[in-house]
C-alpha cells in the first residue's frame, strides 16, 4: 500500500489546481480520476452526443452504463436517470473534467455576491448566507488564475481591477455590434465576457482559430484553457504527482479513532479491475458539489454513521446551480458570420440593486449553436416543429436570430440536495447520488426579471420579433453545480472551514464549487479556480 502527502479526488477545475501547487511546492501527490484521458479525436464532434446537447448520449463521460443516478422531481416522483439525460445533472467524467468541454466564461464573482444575506436579508424557506470570506479576500486569486491560467478579455463591468486581463477579448461580431448600439440606448454598461481561451499564443499554447466549435466540445488547437493541457502536466513534470485515470472513489478511509487515512477507489483497467487503497496525510475531495457530497456520505462509519462531515446533516444540502433565462430575437440583417466562439458582449448592469429583486445576473450573446441545437433550444413557440414552415425558417433565419442569455443568482434552498440511495449502485457497488428538491422561489423571480432585460435588449438592438423562456422552480445544479459542502464559521451550517477543511477533521478537505456559499450571478469556474489557488497554497505550508 503507498503512502501520499495528499491524494486527490477529481481532476477539474479545481483537483488539477491542487495537484500542481502541491506537487511544485515538493508534495508527493496521488491525482485520481473516474474518467480517462481524452484525446481531441476521443472527444469527437458529433452533434447529438456532445456534453452541451446530449439528446442521444454524450462525449465527455461519464460511461453512459454503470453510472445511474437518481433523480426526484418536486411532486416527490424519483426515477433513475443516465448520465446523458438532463435530470442527471451531469459535468463531465475525465481528464480535466469539466474543463475539457465547457465554455470557458471567466468571470469574477461581484463583491457583492459573498455577502448576499447582509445584503438582502434571508427569504422565508432560504439557506441564503454570507461567506466567510470577502471579495478583496480572494482577489489576489483571481488575478492569479487569470494570469497563470490565461483569460481574454477587457475589464468586467463595476467590478474593480488591479490588473488587467494578460489577452485581448475576442474580436466583435456582427452582432455585438447591434447589441452595443441597444445597450448605449438603454444606458446600460457592457464590456467583452472574459474567456479562459487563448486569443494568442499563451502558456505554450496555440490561439483560437474561432471555429464553430467551442462549448460542448474539445478545442482543436488546445488554446482553450482547462486543468488538463495547463496545470496537471506541470504537475506531472516534477515527478511528484501521480496520476491514475480510470478510477472511481469508493470510500474515505479512517482509523479505529475516526480519523482519515486514505481512499479506497476501484481501478477499471484493461486486464482485471481491482480494488485498492492509498494512505495519505491529507485527502483533498474535488469531485464537483455532486459527486464530492456523495463520497462524503458514503464514507460511514461506526464514528461518522451519516457519513464524514455530516454530523449535523449539512453535507449534500443547498445544492446550486443556475437558471438560464433565455431571449431571442429576429434582426432584419444577418447577424451570423459563423466565427466562433460567438460569445462576446455582455452586460453586468443587473447583477445586483434591482427593486423587489434578490440578487439578478449577466446576460450575454451566446456560443455558436449547432443546427440541431438551434432547433431544440432557439425557435419561436408559435412555429411548428417539422414540415415546410420549420425548414424555411431554419433556412431564411438561422443566421438572423440573435440569443442573449446568462446566469441569475440562486438562492440556496436546504431541501434542493444530495443524498445516496442504497437501493441503486454504479457498476462498483457504490450506492449512487439521489438529487431531490428545488431552488427557492426568489431565484424564479430574478430569472423573470432577467429575461424581461434580455428581451428589452434585443429590441433596443434592432431585432423585429423577439421571444424568451423562463425557467421554472426546478433544481438547477447542472454544468454550474455548487454548494453542497459551504465553507462557513459554524459546523452547524456549514461543512467546511474558510480554507476548504471538513469541521472536526484536521486532515480532510473539500475543494471545489461544493464550497461556494451562493454561486454567484455568472459562470462560476473563475471562482472555482481562484479558491483552489487560494487553499493549495494553504496546503503547501500545513503538510
Amino acid at each position: 500500500m503507498k503512502n501520499y502527502d495528499a491524494i486527490i479526488v477529481g481532476t477539474g477545475a479545481a483537483g488539477g489546481i491542487v495537484a500542481c501547487v502541491l506537487a511544485e511546492a515538493g508534495k508527493h501527490v496521488l491525482l485520481l480520476e473516474r474518467g480517462p484521458a481524452l484525446s481531441f479525436s476521443d472527444v469527437g464532434r458529433d452533434h447529438l452526443r456532445n456534453q452541451r446537447l446530449a439528446i442521444y448520449g454524450h462525449n465527455a463521460g461519464p460511461e453512459l452504463i454503470g453510472n445511474p443516478r437518481v433523480f426526484v422531481d418536486p411532486h416527490g416522483r424519483s426515477r433513475v436517470v443516465k448520465p446523458h439525460e438532463l435530470e442527471y445533472h451531469n459535468n463531465a467524467a475525465c481528464v480535466g473534467g469539466g474543463t475539457r468541454v465547457y465554455g470557458a466564461q471567466a468571470w469574477r464573482f461581484h463583491p457583492s455576491d459573498f455577502r448576499m444575506a447582509s445584503k438582502y436579508g434571508v427569504p422565508h424557506g432560504s439557506s441564503l448566507a454570507d461567506w466567510p470570506i470577502s471579495y478583496e479576500t480572494l482577489e489576489p486569486f483571481y488575478e492569479r488564475a487569470e494570469w497563470e491560467l490565461g483569460v481574454a478579455g477587457d475589464g468586467q463591468s463595476e467590478i474593480a481591477r488591479k490588473r488587467n486581463y494578460p489577452l485581448p477579448p475576442v474580436p466583435p461580431s456582427p452582432h455585438t455590434v447591434a447589441l452595443q448600439s441597444g445597450a448605449q440606448q438603454l444606458g446600460w454598461t457592457t464590456s467583452p465576457v472574459p474567456l479562459l481561451i487563448n486569443t494568442e499564443p499563451y502558456g505554450g499554447r496555440s490561439s483560437c482559430i474561432a471555429c464553430k466549435y467551442c462549448v460542448g466540445f474539445a478545442c482543436p488547437t488546445d488554446a482553450k484553457t482547462g486543468t488538463q493541457n495547463t496545470v496537471i502536466p506541470r504537475a506531472l513534470a516534477t515527478g511528484n504527482c501521480e496520476l491514475m485515470t480510470s478510477a472511481s472513489a469508493e470510500t474515505i478511509e479512517t482509523d479505529d479513532r475516526g480519523n482519515v487515512t486514505g481512499i479506497s477507489y476501484f481501478v477499471n483497467s484493461s486486464t482485471t479491475p481491482r480494488r485498492e487503497t492509498a494512505r495519505s496525510g491529507v485527502v483533498i475531495v474535488s469531485a464537483g458539489a455532486i459527486e464530492s457530497a456523495r463520497l462524503l456520505l458514503n464514507s460511514r462509519s461506526s464514528f461518522h454513521p451519516a457519513g464524514l462531515g455530516n454530523e449535523y446533516d449539512q453535507v449534500g444540502r443547498n445544492l446550486q446551480g443556475h437558471l438560464y433565462p433565455r431571449a431571442y430575437g429576429l434582426s432584419p440583417t444577418k447577424v451570423f458570420n459563423g466565427i466562433g466562439p460567438g460569445v462576446t458582449i455582455a452586460t453586468t448592469h443587473f447583477n445586483h440593486d434591482n427593486p423587489g429583486i434578490i440578487g439578478g445576473g449577466m446576460l450575454a450573446d451566446d456560443f455558436i449553436k449547432p443546427p440541431i441545437d438551434f432547433w431544440y433550444d432557439s425557435l419561436p413557440p408559435d412555429l411548428p416543429r417539422w414540415g415546410m414552415e420549420n425548414k424555411r425558417f431554419m433556412r431564411d433565419n438561422y443566421t438572423r436570430v440573435m440569443h442573449v442569455r446568462g446566469p441569475v443568482q440562486d438562492i440556496p434552498n436546504p431541501e434542493g440536495r444530495v443524498t445516496i440511495d442504497d437501493t441503486v449502485r454504479d457498476k462498483w457497488g457504490i450506492p449512487v447520488a439521489r438529487l431531490s428538491g428545488t431552488t427557492h422561489p426568489a431565484t424564479v423571480d430574478a430569472a423573470e426579471f432577467m429575461r424581461e432585460r434580455g428581451e428589452q435588449w434585443l429590441r433596443a438592438g434592432g431585432c423585429e420579433q423577439v421571444w424568451s423562456t423562463q425557467p421554472g422552480l426546478i433544481l438547477s445544479g447542472r454544468q454550474h453545480q455548487a454548494g453542497t459542502c459551504r465553507m462557513g464559521n459554524d459546523p452547524k451550517t456549514s461543512v467546511t472551514d474558510k480554507w476548504g477543511r471538513v469541521h472536526n477533521h484536521d486532515n480532510l478537505f473539500v475543494i471545489d464549487g461544493s464550497l461556494h456559499v451562493t454561486n454567484g450571478g455568472f459562470n462560476p469556474v473563475l471562482t472555482i479556480m481562484a479558491l483552489a489557488f487560494r487553499s493549495a497554497e494553504y496546503l503547501a505550508r500545513l503538510i
